[in-house]
């Protein structure tokens, strides 16, 4: 019953802890910083793989694997469950491998539902080396069982912010971040909304338009949306430090999002795709421009210090 119960956001909301299940998943927990409580297993043998004076730190309860089964969302149960406190990434410490290949790249995740599809995120904001992630409130729970499964321990790579309201994400971001946005939307011809794209008003990427309250487009709650200059994804864009907000699928993104977009000098990247394609999935385009902002972040890296190699005149 109780692991029942932990499976639920109201659980995880109310008691502040997290359920989670299988020997890589619980190992990365513990092995972060993550607070064990309670240690559900079938046989010894789940937890000699962990570590030793982790383990010792919670309750350990040996149960049937059969109910295990019955409890597991995994399609082959490990016969390992674990009810954590809700981690805080102000306290975690993240692999040594993952803080050395860390980047000035932020990702804003804003209204993504789909709890595969955000796994899938957060696991390419770890690949890329974000310096971390923030999701807004209307994004699904993080800590929900699908999420954790699709993010193979991500979670435990890479600082996750959750539910924050527009009014406090810049409080998130260093000072003088230039915040980017994802967008599908072919700058010839106007096409419905999808994944990642800015609800705006379709213009060419070479030739920006200036907004102004009268002409601005509006949302379905009648907010004006900004307008902002776009440019193709795999043009020069990314300057350290920089953010990249990426939509959902149903919803697309928020005005607010372009707002924070504008105010910080930002741009609509263009990830084009071949007419008749309604768009992208938002975890293919957060993943898109992820990587390509690291390819961008380290080769202007290279190019400052080859700067700094160069023999001085004289």
């Amino acid at each position: 019953k109780v692991v029942t119960i932990a499976k639920s956001k109201k659980f995880r909301d109310n008691h502040g802890k997290v359920l989670l299940e299988g020997h890589r998943l619980i190992k990365d927990a513990l092995e972060a910083g993550a607070v064990p409580q309670t240690l559900f297993f079938s046989t010894v043998r789940h937890l000699k793989l962990l570590p030793e004076a982790e383990i010792k730190r919670a309750s350990l309860v040996k149960v049937k694997f059969e109910d295990i089964k019955t409890w597991s969302d995994l399609v082959t149960p490990q016969g390992l469950l674990g009810i954590f406190s809700k981690p805080d990434p102000a306290k975690m410490s993240y692999p040594a491998a993952q803080l050395a290949s860390s980047l000035p790249l932020i990702l804003i995740c804003d209204n993504i539902r789909d709890p595969g599809n955000l796994g899938t995120i957060l696991r390419s904001a770890a690949g890329a080396g974000c310096e971390k992630v923030l999701l807004t409130k209307g994004c699904v729970d993080p800590w929900e069982p699908k999420v954790l499964r699709a993010g193979m321990g991500a979670h435990f790579r890479v600082p996750i912010i959750s539910s924050l309201d527009w009014e406090s994400v810049p409080t998130n971001l260093p000072a003088g971040i230039q915040v980017c946005v994802a967008d599908n939307n072919d700058p010839d011809a106007p096409v419905p909304r999808g994944a990642g794209r800015a609800a705006s008003a379709p213009h060419s990427p070479k030739a920006p338009v200036k907004s102004t309250p009268k002409a601005a487009p509006e949302d379905e709650e009648g907010a004006a949306i900004p307008e902002l200059a776009a440019q193709h994804y795999y043009e020069d864009w990314a300057r350290a430090p920089v953010a990249v907000v990426v939509g959902g699928e149903s919803q697309g993104l928020s005005a607010a999002a372009l707002g924070l977009a504008a105010s910080t000098g930002g741009k609509r990247l263009l990830i084009p795709v071949v007419p008749g394609v309604d768009s992208l999935n938002s975890a293919i385009a957060a993943g898109i421009l992820l990587f390509e902002g690291k390819r961008q972040l380290l080769w202007r890296h290279k190019q400052e210090d080859d700067r700094q190699k160069l023999p001085v005149p004289g």
